[in-house]
């Protein structure tokens, strides 16, 4: 059996497929596992030892439908879900399975605030597109591959750093998914451990700025390592402290303890961290946090994001308290 599955992005939904994945892989083991990613997020899956096959899209639907072709699959799995995805299974001209994306609650819960989505992460949801094969979640989890190559070592990152350090995630794909600057730097002087602030490159100058606010204790890796590695250095950390963004969902697959912060979403729409089986939005894991302001009238007012604040306040990230997040960690860093 010859199987597609499609996930063009971003970083952190494709990590929530890999336990469907895996799954597939255990479950029908003679199975060929094909996956479709956008160039750019290729890295985030790889080096996935489950996947037969991998294939990228940049812009030439025409020219990757023809290539596909050729693989003669019997089954394509759409995790995607959107017009492009469903526009490349009907050329291929093959059965689909897909999952329940749940848009229409998504806007009811962003418009009107009443919450009528299950209490479930995405990737149960996932799930639902291979029942018809019975495959069921094995309940161990996220995944991330790291390879020997990416590994980082001690002269990456400074001495004072060596025995164990905070990473902070302080980037976003969105302005009103990310902690703004000063609340990170109250978080760093307020924390008694080491930081280390990752992110992209466009999160460089933020995190300079923080690490010249708090010199010494943190140390800004924003836009000096790939994202393998700084999934490594997710890997190294003792907490991890997040906005909603992939390497979130990275930390996750390596079991860390999260805290993870909530501004315009909310991880009610299903995009937790997510340990395992029974994991819940209502019940989760016990080395999770989810920082969210629930009292706001106005929250959460996107399922993506912003690049401002539309009601001009930005208080659901504003209000998150520095001294619970701080005690969080200090919490989980006993623990672990």
């Amino acid at each position: 059996m010859k199987l597609l599955v499609i996930r063009f992005s971003s970083i952190g939904d494709i990590v929530l497929t890999t336990p469907v994945i895996r799954c597939l892989k255990r479950q029908y083991p003679e199975a060929e596992i094909h996956f479709l990613v956008r160039q750019s997020f290729r890295s985030a899956i790889e080096h996935n030892p489950h996947i037969s096959r991998l294939h990228t899209y940049e812009s030439h639907l025409k020219a990757l439908a023809d290539t596909l072709k050729k693989e003669d699959f019997d089954l394509i799995i759409d995790l995607q879900k959107n017009f492009r995805s469903r526009k490349i299974s009907r050329m291929l001209e093959k059965p689909r399975l897909s999952f329940p994306k749940l848009n229409v609650l998504k806007w009811i819960y962003v418009h009107t605030k009443i919450n009528l989505l299950p209490d479930k992460s995405i990737v149960d949801r996932y799930f639902r597109a291979v029942r018809r094969l019975k495959v069921t979640n094995d309940g161990q989890g996220l995944e991330f591959f790291i390879p020997e190559s990416a590994r980082t070592g001690e002269d990456d990152i400074p001495m004072s750093h060596w025995d164990g350090f905070t990473g902070c995630v302080i980037g976003g794909s969105f302005f009103t998914k990310k902690f703004p600057v000063d609340k990170w730097i109250a978080f760093c002087r307020e924390s008694p451990f080491p930081v280390i602030l990752l992110g992209g490159p466009q999160d460089r100058e933020a995190g300079e700025a923080i690490a010249q606010a708090v010199p010494g204790k943190v140390y800004n890796a924003c836009g000096k390592f790939s994202l393998l590695e700084s999934a490594d250095l997710v890997r190294r950390a003792k907490v991890i402290v997040s906005n909603d963004t992939g390497l979130m969902h990275i930390a996750a697959a390596f079991r860390k303890p999260i805290i993870s912060l909530w501004g315009n979403t909310a991880p009610d729409m299903g995009m937790f961290p997510y340990y395992g089986a029974n994991n819940r939005r209502a019940h989760p894991a016990p080395l999770s946090a989810m920082m969210e302001n629930k009292t706001l009238g106005c929250h959460p007012c996107s399922k993506l994001g912003f690049d401002r604040c539309p009601k001009k306040h930005f208080r659901c990230m504003y209000d998150l308290p520095v001294a619970s997040i701080s005690g969080s960690v200090q919490q989980y860093w006993k623990e672990t």
